[in-house]
Protein backbone atom coordinates (compact mmCIF):
# COMPACT_ATOMS: atom_id res chain seq x y z
CA UNK A 1 0.00 0.00 0.00
CA UNK A 2 0.93 3.31 -0.68
CA UNK A 3 2.53 5.23 2.51
CA UNK A 4 -0.34 8.21 1.28
CA UNK A 5 -3.18 5.57 2.39
CA UNK A 6 -1.03 4.72 5.51
CA UNK A 7 -2.98 6.40 8.14
CA UNK A 8 -6.63 5.53 6.77
CA UNK A 9 -6.47 2.64 9.60
CA UNK A 10 -10.21 2.42 10.00
CA UNK A 11 -11.05 1.22 5.90
CA UNK A 12 -9.61 -1.09 4.21
CA UNK A 13 -7.24 -0.14 1.23
CA UNK A 14 -6.29 -2.52 -1.69
CA UNK A 15 -6.02 -2.47 -5.28
CA UNK A 16 -8.01 -4.88 -7.45
CA UNK A 17 -6.90 -4.25 -10.51
CA UNK A 18 -4.11 -1.74 -12.36
CA UNK A 19 -4.86 1.76 -11.29
CA UNK A 20 -7.86 0.74 -9.31
CA UNK A 21 -8.16 1.46 -5.32
CA UNK A 22 -11.05 -0.33 -3.62
CA UNK A 23 -12.07 1.39 -0.18
CA UNK A 24 -14.12 -1.41 2.13
CA UNK A 25 -15.94 -0.64 5.19
CA UNK A 26 -14.60 -3.15 7.39
CA UNK A 27 -16.49 -3.75 10.88
CA UNK A 28 -18.72 -6.91 9.90
CA UNK A 29 -19.75 -7.63 12.70
CA UNK A 30 -21.44 -3.74 13.36
CA UNK A 31 -23.01 -4.01 10.05
CA UNK A 32 -19.84 -1.80 8.90
CA UNK A 33 -21.36 1.16 10.99
CA UNK A 34 -19.34 4.26 11.13
CA UNK A 35 -18.17 5.76 14.10
CA UNK A 36 -16.05 8.77 14.69
CA UNK A 37 -12.07 7.70 13.06
CA UNK A 38 -13.99 6.37 10.12
CA UNK A 39 -16.10 9.12 9.54
CA UNK A 40 -13.23 11.60 10.00
CA UNK A 41 -11.38 9.32 7.37
CA UNK A 42 -13.75 8.73 5.27
CA UNK A 43 -14.56 11.80 4.65
CA UNK A 44 -10.17 13.16 4.09
CA UNK A 45 -9.77 10.21 1.99
CA UNK A 46 -11.06 11.35 -1.60
CA UNK A 47 -8.62 14.37 -0.92
CA UNK A 48 -5.51 12.26 -0.89
CA UNK A 49 -7.16 10.12 -4.33
CA UNK A 50 -7.76 13.17 -5.59
CA UNK A 51 -3.85 13.75 -5.70
CA UNK A 52 -2.55 10.32 -6.57
CA UNK A 53 -1.20 9.72 -10.12
CA UNK A 54 -1.02 6.10 -9.94
CA UNK A 55 -4.78 5.74 -9.56
CA UNK A 56 -7.73 5.97 -12.17
CA UNK A 57 -10.64 4.85 -10.64
CA UNK A 58 -12.46 4.00 -6.88
CA UNK A 59 -14.46 1.38 -5.78
CA UNK A 60 -16.24 1.50 -2.47
CA UNK A 61 -18.17 -1.40 -0.81
CA UNK A 62 -18.47 -3.29 2.31
CA UNK A 63 -17.51 -6.53 3.89
CA UNK A 64 -19.83 -9.18 4.81
CA UNK A 65 -22.93 -9.16 4.71
CA UNK A 66 -23.56 -4.95 4.36
CA UNK A 67 -22.28 -1.92 2.41
CA UNK A 68 -22.71 0.11 5.79
CA UNK A 69 -25.10 0.71 8.63
CA UNK A 70 -24.57 4.62 9.38
CA UNK A 71 -23.59 6.16 12.11
CA UNK A 72 -22.60 3.84 15.07
CA UNK A 73 -24.75 4.79 18.21
CA UNK A 74 -21.68 6.22 20.40
CA UNK A 75 -20.71 8.86 17.50
CA UNK A 76 -24.41 9.62 17.32
CA UNK A 77 -24.51 9.66 21.33
CA UNK A 78 -21.45 12.13 20.98
CA UNK A 79 -23.18 14.29 18.89
CA UNK A 80 -26.45 14.74 20.89
CA UNK A 81 -24.00 15.64 23.69
CA UNK A 82 -21.33 17.62 23.01
CA UNK A 83 -21.37 20.80 21.25
CA UNK A 84 -17.54 20.33 19.88
CA UNK A 85 -18.40 17.24 18.63
CA UNK A 86 -21.29 18.14 16.77
CA UNK A 87 -19.93 21.37 15.03
CA UNK A 88 -17.26 18.87 14.08
CA UNK A 89 -19.74 16.44 12.89
CA UNK A 90 -21.17 19.24 10.99
CA UNK A 91 -18.20 20.27 9.04
CA UNK A 92 -16.88 16.95 7.97
CA UNK A 93 -20.39 15.80 6.93
CA UNK A 94 -19.79 19.17 4.72
CA UNK A 95 -16.74 18.52 3.14
CA UNK A 96 -16.87 14.76 2.88
CA UNK A 97 -19.76 15.75 0.18
CA UNK A 98 -18.05 18.30 -1.76
CA UNK A 99 -14.69 15.98 -1.27
CA UNK A 100 -16.82 13.15 -3.21
CA UNK A 101 -17.98 15.72 -5.79
CA UNK A 102 -15.03 17.11 -6.32
CA UNK A 103 -12.23 14.05 -6.42
CA UNK A 104 -11.40 13.69 -9.78
CA UNK A 105 -11.43 10.02 -10.10
CA UNK A 106 -14.48 8.26 -11.17
CA UNK A 107 -15.94 6.25 -7.87
CA UNK A 108 -17.78 3.38 -8.84
CA UNK A 109 -19.88 2.03 -5.51
CA UNK A 110 -21.06 -1.79 -5.13
CA UNK A 111 -24.00 -1.67 -2.42
CA UNK A 112 -24.30 -4.79 -1.04
CA UNK A 113 -27.12 -5.41 1.59
CA UNK A 114 -27.98 -2.81 4.03
CA UNK A 115 -27.01 0.84 3.43
CA UNK A 116 -28.00 3.99 5.71
CA UNK A 117 -26.69 7.23 6.51
CA UNK A 118 -23.20 8.28 6.30
CA UNK A 119 -21.73 5.36 4.46
CA UNK A 120 -24.84 5.48 1.95
CA UNK A 121 -23.59 9.12 1.20
CA UNK A 122 -20.62 7.58 -0.82
CA UNK A 123 -23.13 5.04 -2.15
CA UNK A 124 -25.57 7.40 -3.82
CA UNK A 125 -23.31 9.88 -4.27
CA UNK A 126 -20.60 7.65 -6.59
CA UNK A 127 -20.20 8.20 -10.26
CA UNK A 128 -21.78 4.93 -10.78
CA UNK A 129 -23.64 2.68 -8.46
CA UNK A 130 -24.08 -0.19 -8.69
CA UNK A 131 -26.10 -3.02 -6.15
CA UNK A 132 -26.82 -6.03 -5.92
CA UNK A 133 -30.81 -7.33 -5.88
CA UNK A 134 -30.73 -8.35 -1.90
CA UNK A 135 -29.52 -4.28 -1.17
CA UNK A 136 -31.61 -2.67 1.52
CA UNK A 137 -31.53 1.09 1.19
CA UNK A 138 -32.57 3.26 3.88
CA UNK A 139 -32.07 7.35 4.71
CA UNK A 140 -33.18 7.27 7.86
CA UNK A 141 -32.93 10.46 9.19
CA UNK A 142 -36.45 11.29 10.37
CA UNK A 143 -36.41 7.79 12.14
CA UNK A 144 -33.60 9.34 14.06
CA UNK A 145 -35.63 12.55 14.34
CA UNK A 146 -33.65 14.80 12.52
CA UNK A 147 -34.16 16.52 9.24
CA UNK A 148 -32.67 14.28 6.03
CA UNK A 149 -29.10 16.28 6.10
CA UNK A 150 -26.00 14.15 4.36
CA UNK A 151 -26.57 13.61 1.06
CA UNK A 152 -30.19 13.10 0.69
CA UNK A 153 -31.73 16.71 -0.41
CA UNK A 154 -29.00 17.32 -2.85
CA UNK A 155 -28.80 14.29 -4.94
CA UNK A 156 -32.16 12.34 -4.33
CA UNK A 157 -34.42 14.65 -6.28
CA UNK A 158 -32.13 14.95 -9.17
CA UNK A 159 -31.98 11.01 -9.43
CA UNK A 160 -35.41 9.81 -8.80
CA UNK A 161 -37.62 12.49 -8.81
CA UNK A 162 -38.87 15.14 -5.98
CA UNK A 163 -42.05 13.03 -5.72
CA UNK A 164 -40.07 9.69 -4.99
CA UNK A 165 -37.18 11.93 -3.06
CA UNK A 166 -39.79 13.38 -0.68
CA UNK A 167 -41.73 10.11 0.40
CA UNK A 168 -38.80 8.00 0.32
CA UNK A 169 -37.03 10.59 2.62
CA UNK A 170 -40.75 11.80 5.02
CA UNK A 171 -41.06 8.38 5.44
CA UNK A 172 -37.70 6.28 5.68
CA UNK A 173 -39.35 3.30 3.70
CA UNK A 174 -36.87 0.81 2.73
CA UNK A 175 -35.88 0.38 -0.73
CA UNK A 176 -34.77 -2.90 -2.01
CA UNK A 177 -32.26 -3.06 -5.38
CA UNK A 178 -34.40 -3.95 -7.66
CA UNK A 179 -36.58 -0.72 -6.41
CA UNK A 180 -33.31 1.35 -6.52
CA UNK A 181 -32.80 0.85 -10.13
CA UNK A 182 -36.27 1.19 -10.81
CA UNK A 183 -36.56 4.80 -9.80
CA UNK A 184 -33.18 5.60 -10.62
CA UNK A 185 -31.63 6.05 -7.58
CA UNK A 186 -29.11 3.60 -8.63
CA UNK A 187 -27.13 3.10 -12.04
CA UNK A 188 -27.58 -0.38 -12.35
CA UNK A 189 -29.20 -3.79 -10.35
CA UNK A 190 -27.77 -7.36 -10.56
CA UNK A 191 -27.51 -10.14 -9.04
CA UNK A 192 -25.97 -10.54 -5.36
CA UNK A 193 -23.44 -12.92 -6.72
CA UNK A 194 -22.61 -10.81 -9.91
CA UNK A 195 -22.13 -7.35 -8.15
CA UNK A 196 -18.26 -7.34 -7.04
CA UNK A 197 -17.22 -8.44 -10.71
CA UNK A 198 -19.58 -5.95 -12.56
CA UNK A 199 -18.07 -3.28 -10.16
CA UNK A 200 -14.51 -4.29 -10.97
CA UNK A 201 -15.51 -5.01 -14.95
CA UNK A 202 -17.10 -1.41 -14.48
CA UNK A 203 -13.68 0.04 -12.53
CA UNK A 204 -11.40 -1.26 -15.21
CA UNK A 205 -13.10 0.26 -18.40
CA UNK A 206 -13.12 3.39 -16.96
CA UNK A 207 -9.62 3.15 -15.35
CA UNK A 208 -8.27 1.74 -19.07
CA UNK A 209 -10.82 4.63 -20.78
CA UNK A 210 -9.54 8.64 -22.08
CA UNK A 211 -8.83 10.22 -18.72
CA UNK A 212 -8.97 13.41 -19.41
CA UNK A 213 -12.46 13.25 -21.19
CA UNK A 214 -13.88 11.06 -18.30
CA UNK A 215 -12.54 13.42 -15.68
CA UNK A 216 -13.85 16.53 -17.39
CA UNK A 217 -17.12 14.81 -17.87
CA UNK A 218 -17.53 14.17 -14.57
CA UNK A 219 -16.93 17.72 -13.62
CA UNK A 220 -19.24 19.50 -16.15
CA UNK A 221 -21.93 16.67 -14.58
CA UNK A 222 -21.44 17.77 -11.12
CA UNK A 223 -22.37 20.84 -11.89
CA UNK A 224 -25.97 19.70 -11.61
CA UNK A 225 -24.55 18.94 -7.70
CA UNK A 226 -22.65 22.17 -6.99
CA UNK A 227 -25.53 24.30 -8.14
CA UNK A 228 -27.77 22.64 -5.74
CA UNK A 229 -25.04 23.24 -2.66
CA UNK A 230 -27.79 25.85 -0.96
CA UNK A 231 -29.81 22.96 -0.81
CA UNK A 232 -27.31 20.53 0.68
CA UNK A 233 -26.36 23.25 3.15
CA UNK A 234 -29.49 24.06 4.68
CA UNK A 235 -30.09 20.89 4.69
CA UNK A 236 -27.06 19.64 6.80
CA UNK A 237 -27.23 22.68 9.31
CA UNK A 238 -30.97 21.62 10.05
CA UNK A 239 -29.85 17.87 10.22
CA UNK A 240 -27.05 18.66 13.05
CA UNK A 241 -29.82 21.58 14.48
CA UNK A 242 -31.94 18.40 15.54
CA UNK A 243 -29.77 16.82 17.33
CA UNK A 244 -29.96 19.31 20.03
CA UNK A 245 -33.52 18.94 20.29
CA UNK A 246 -35.75 16.33 22.25
CA UNK A 247 -36.64 14.19 19.21
CA UNK A 248 -33.48 13.18 18.37
CA UNK A 249 -32.80 11.77 21.76
CA UNK A 250 -35.89 9.50 21.73
CA UNK A 251 -35.04 8.44 18.15
CA UNK A 252 -32.10 7.12 19.73
CA UNK A 253 -33.34 5.65 22.74
CA UNK A 254 -35.85 3.55 20.28
CA UNK A 255 -33.15 2.47 18.66
CA UNK A 256 -31.03 1.54 21.51
CA UNK A 257 -34.50 0.11 23.07
CA UNK A 258 -35.62 -1.59 19.73
CA UNK A 259 -38.77 0.10 20.11
CA UNK A 260 -41.24 1.89 17.82
CA UNK A 261 -40.02 6.25 18.37
CA UNK A 262 -42.78 7.98 20.52
CA UNK A 263 -41.83 11.84 19.36
CA UNK A 264 -43.77 14.88 20.81
CA UNK A 265 -47.27 15.48 18.85
CA UNK A 266 -46.73 19.15 18.93
CA UNK A 267 -44.16 20.81 17.52
CA UNK A 268 -44.07 25.12 16.77
CA UNK A 269 -42.48 25.50 13.26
Amino acid sequence: MSDRYAAYTKLKIDYPSKRILRITFDRPETYNSVDAQTHTQLTHIWRDINDDPDINAVIVTGAGKAFSAGGDFELIKSILDDPKARMATWKEAKDLVYNVINCNKPIISAINGVAVGAGLVVGILADISICGKSARIVDGHTRLGVAAGDVACIIWPLLCGLAKAKYYLLTCKPLSGTEAERIGLVSLCVEDADLQKVALETAEDLATGAQSAIRWTKYALNNWLRVNGPIFDTSTALEILGFTGAEAREGLASHLEKRKPVFPEDCPI
